[in-house]
């Protein structure tokens, strides 16, 4: 006992620590949990969520007999493989580019300013695309309507959004990914660089014999943590972004807006919830594939 109480009394600190993220969590995550109950009921205000009579998988029913759950799907599938496999790419490529620099002060300069986007809010970039695609006083159309040529109305034309969501994602987030991989580079031995520079590789070959499988695990966290995530979707990207024009809906419209809309612009609190349910089932179903095949090929590197 006097071993347990010593050891609690060390640890204190750490407990401490991890207090408020912990109660977050639980507020955030675990205390509405009960609230799936919504799903398989007729809820009115009147009975409350409990009294409320039930529906059954009626209100899933109605959610997979429209075309909105093939769209929001598709769409936040498609667009988060995407965003995973450009941010992988881009936030590696970024991370050797930093740890190549040898100032450091320059270096955490280029941290700094690249890590800017992930820190601004929705809200901001969302007016920073707008000063680019405003129809009238649009940066781009500016340079368009100067050139003789027609301005395009951004907010009504669905066929440039899948790039221009693409880009700003990979704009917001190659910083922070970037960050992420380069403290895994900068830990790697520099003894292993100068033995390839003594055998007389060059730059190239010590980013694909080193540096790279080096940066496996770290790699296949990460892209699995992304794969848990891939029916959640950046409400702010999709959301703010478009500026809610409905024009853009079948290219911007996620899981995560769905149920946004669902909720508050049109009420239907049951069928949001049972979309948010779908949401979370089979993107556990999903994590649960990812790291069963990690495992398969090097269980080593499986999160569990």
């Amino acid at each position: 006992m006097n071993k347990r109480i010593k050891r609690l009394r060390k640890e204190i600190v750490y407990y401490l620590m991890a207090l408020p993220g912990l109660t977050y969590l639980f507020i955030n995550n675990y205390m509405p949990l009960p609230g799936l109950v919504l799903a398989f009921k007729n809820y009115n205000a009147k009975d409350g969520i409990w009294r409320s009579p039930w529906a059954g998988f009626d209100n899933f029913k109605y959610l997979f007999m429209t075309n909105d759950a093939f769209v929001i799907t598709r769409n936040t599938v498609l667009y988060n493989l995407v965003f995973i496999t450009l941010n992988t790419v881009f936030g590696i490529s970024a991370a050797i580019l930093l740890s190549r620099l040898r100032a450091k002060r320059v270096r955490n300069i280029y941290q700094i300013v690249m890590l800017l986007p992930h820190m601004i809010s929705s809200v901001i970039i969302s007016y920073l695309v707008f000063s680019f695609l405003g129809v009238e006083h649009g940066l781009i159309n500016s340079m368009l309507t100067a050139s003789g040529k027609e301005a395009i109305s951004w907010y009504t034309e669905k066929q440039y959004w899948p790039f221009i969501l693409v880009i700003v994602n990979v704009w917001k987030s190659i910083g922070y990914q970037a960050i992420l991989y380069l403290s895994s580079i900068v830990s790697i031995d520099d003894s292993y660089y100068e033995a390839a520079v003594i055998d007389g590789a060059n730059s190239w070959q010590q980013i694909t014999k080193i540096t790279l499988p080096l940066l496996k695990p770290t790699i296949i966290m990460l892209v699995l943590l992304a794969v848990g995530r891939i029916f959640n979707s950046d409400f702010g990207l999709f959301y703010q972004v478009p500026m809610n024009s409905g024009a853009l809906f079948p290219v911007t419209n996620t899981i995560d807006t769905y149920v946004y809309r669902g909720l508050i612009e049109l009420g239907t609190i049951t069928r949001s919830a049972a979309a948010g349910m779908y949401q979370s089932i089979v993107g556990f179903i999903l994590v649960l594939t990812a790291n069963l095949i990690v495992r398969k090929i090097d269980r080593d590197n499986a999160l569990f």
